[in-house]
């Protein structure tokens, strides 16, 4: 006869409430890590390159050397999101949870060390919400360190479930009921699994449809350089063929693909497409555009154009801190007591050039004060920039030049006008002038819109022809109505020196692989480059 004396299960500390507040504290941080994980491996072309290139804290030699080396990356990359989800999935069910409390606190810790929410620290401010010192990881850290060393059998979990197992074959029948009943309880966390793999399911079919369309790789233009949706599979730094080639502005080395500010500013020239802008501003958050900036370095391209709105300085200042090389031109209009306020928050932010906004060039053509635009070219080269001179309309380059202004450079629109969907009513009257006492000529005024269009792109390409200073080509896509090839093709062949455009992070390689094989041809082309 068995002695059940000393043998039976031994009750845990802690009363059932507190058990299944615990059990409840695994189970949620568990999943966190669960889905954290299952999200990266189910976003196309997912990449943690972005946010370890900013880290400046610890360890952030080797954080930059891991995204300078793509095999590593690729390495850190899959360890990274299994990591995530095997240690979700044994903390959500309770399997293994000492080892995987300890992987967590690793993991966590070289996340806390790559994005630290210190003073100044990529961490500290991340999706609008603001952390000091303590943020989500560190919360984490210490909550994974409670779960370590709490005794296995507190918990409702697959470890106390093999407990159980092993006990009921080592303890006297009659003593079994009360191990019974502690069994089923560990089972509890199976139906919470299955409720949220089921929230799960019920989630994707919602993102199904246009998940399928964005993997179609027939569908393989962007959304916003063409009517199809963008391939999931976008090119990434390993599919760069070749960094983005320069030229010079003054005595600035320019690559030949500037990166625009309007999608960093998350603003938008779109068209009849007026959901754009507000999908912008959820997109573009500080990390996002970092990433981008980033990414942007990688292929080659140099500068960027940028506003000088507070926005916009945050970020810059924010870039630079944490090692940004890209050079800006800054976009700056004329206001203030002495016109020059613009100008002066573009120096003192760093910026090695800038030019009056096209629209106030346009304005000051319009009304005969050439003169104004003469003193900002004046001030800007006063204070050490490459000054540069916007304009929408031909007759402002014109005014210029027969003015004979010293800028270094021209920002003109340029683009064939071949748009997929609202575009502008070109004036192809070859005996057309520009007239400079109108911004807009009438014929033009219904298409202008939201936009401000390149209207004049032949005869803009025959008066450039006499022109000698670079010249920045912008709206050369239309705002994505014209397909980057085309786009490239038709504004480095009609003597654009350099491109002004707008780019998401993941069309970067794209485009800079298509500017490559364009400047590889022989262009018909008859400016001199500058």
């Amino acid at each position: 006869m068995h002695s059940t004396e000393n043998i039976a299960s031994p009750k845990p500390p802690l009363n059932a409430m507190t058990r299944c507040m615990l059990t409840g504290v695994r189970i949620v941080v568990g999943w966190h890590f669960l889905y954290e994980g299952l999200a990266k491996l189910f976003t196309a072309n997912w990449s943690s390159a972005g946010f370890l290139k900013q880290s400046d804290w610890l360890l952030a030699d080797m954080f930059h050397w891991i995204v300078d080396n793509p095999a590593v990356l690729q390495a850190v990359d899959l360890l990274n999101m299994w990591g995530l989800i095997l240690i979700g999935l044994a903390l959500f069910i309770g399997l293994f949870t000492r080892i995987a409390s300890v992987a967590g606190i690793i993991l966590l810790a070289l996340y806390y060390m790559a994005s630290p929410a210190i003073i100044g620290g990529p961490g500290e401010n991340i999706g609008g919400a603001h952390f000091l010192i303590v943020n989500v990881n560190i919360i984490e850290i210490m909550t994974l360190g409670l779960l370590l060393f709490i005794p296995k059998r507190v918990f409702y979990s697959i470890d106390g479930l093999i407990a159980c197992i092993k006990e009921r074959k080592r303890i006297a029948p009659e003593s079994r009921n009360e191990t019974r009943r502690s069994f089923l309880k560990d089972l509890a966390a199976l139906p919470i699994l299955g409720g949220f793999a089921y929230t799960l399911t019920r989630k994707k079919p919602w993102e199904s449809f246009e998940e399928k369309t964005l993997a179609d790789k027939i569908a393989n233009v962007s959304a916003v350089s063409g009517a199809s949706p963008i391939a999931a599979s976008a090119p990434t730094l390993k599919d760069l063929k070749a960094k983005a080639p320069a030229g010079k502005i003054g005595n600035l080395n320019i690559s030949r693909l500037i990166c625009g500010g309007n999608l960093i500013s998350t603003f938008a020239h779109s068209r009849d497409l007026i959901y754009v802008s507000g999908l912008l501003k959820t997109y573009f958050t500080d990390e996002k555009v970092l990433e981008t900036l980033y990414m942007c370095e990688s292929c080659g391209v140099n500068t960027a154009i940028l506003r000088v709105d507070e926005h916009t300085l945050r970020i810059i200042n924010k870039y630079k801190k944490l090692g940004g090389k890209m050079q800006w031109i800054a976009q700056c209009k004329i206001h203030g007591k002495d016109g020059n306020t613009d100008f002066n928050r573009a120096i003192d932010n760093g910026a090695v050039g800038a030019f009056v906004h096209g629209g106030v060039a346009d304005s000051f053509v319009a009304k005969g004060k050439i003169d104004k635009l003469g003193a900002a070219v004046a001030y800007m080269k006063k204070n050490n920039l490459v000054a540069g001179i916007g304009g929408h309309m031909l007759q402002v380059p014109i005014a210029c030049e027969k003015a004979g202004l010293d800028n270094d450079f021209y920002m003109k629109t340029l683009n064939s006008g071949n748009y997929w969907t609202a575009g502008p009513r070109l004036i192809k009257d070859s005996n057309w002038k520009p007239d400079p006492t109108k911004i807009v000529e009438p014929e033009l005024a219904k298409s202008v819109k939201d936009n401000v269009w390149s209207t004049t792109p032949q005869q803009t390409v025959e008066f450039m022809k006499t022109v000698t200073k670079p010249w920045i080509a912008y709206k050369v896509l239309g705002a994505g109505a014209i397909h980057p090839r085309a786009g490239f093709q038709y504004a480095f062949e009609s003597g654009a020196d350099f491109a002004c455009v707008g780019m998401f992070d993941f069309q970067i390689v794209e485009d800079c692989n298509i500017l490559n094989e364009v400047l590889a041809k022989k262009l018909n082309r008859t400016r001199l480059w500058a």
